[in-house]
């Protein structure tokens, strides 16, 4: 997994845990962090979240590690 994936991945996550806060609770921690849903830092941060989101989609179809290791030739005796 490359650098960028990883941020990507951190930012996901971060916007799935405010997700489950507006679903669970109706508390947006982002736009309390950054001083309300309209403000351009919060702003930002759905932006980069959403970008992370569609970075993350590449995952969807990157073949696994055991996959990879599976697709290998075998050396015969």
């Amino acid at each position: 997994m490359s650098g960028i994936q990883r941020i990507a991945l951190v930012l996901t996550i971060i916007g799935a845990i405010n997700w489950g806060l507006v679903g669970f609770f109706q508390f947006d921690l982002v736009a309390a962090i950054f001083g309300g849903q309209d403000s351009a830092l919060a702003r930002i941060v759905y932006g980069l979240v959403g970008l992370a989101g569609l970075i993350n989609i590449g995952l969807l179809f990157a073949p696994s590690e055991r996959e990879e290791r599976a697709a290998e030739p075998r050396a015969t005796r």
